[in-house]
């Protein structure tokens, strides 16, 4: 384990109960932002108008018939 990491144990240990969960959200916000930040636009929210435009295109993409199975969506997360 690095100093770092027995650091943040040390810290974790000492902190109250009712902030257990508190921590949780955050290093699960920090892992989630890490991850955000490697994930190609065309999958990325930026903001809620951005959430609608890409909602609306896979409306659009399931009304026009442009879909994937979902081995073939697997497939190509793999090769991302």
């Amino acid at each position: 384990m690095s100093i770092e990491k027995q650091k943040l144990y040390n810290e974790i240990e000492t902190l109250p109960d009712e902030l257990t969960n508190q921590v949780l959200d955050f290093v699960e916000y920090l892992k989630l932002s890490y991850v955000d930040e490697e994930a190609p636009d065309s999958v990325t929210i930026k903001s809620k108008k951005d959430l609608k435009e890409k909602l609306q295109k896979g409306l659009d993409d399931i009304k026009d018939n442009k879909v994937f199975s979902l081995e073939e969506t697997f497939d190509k997360i793999d090769k991302m």
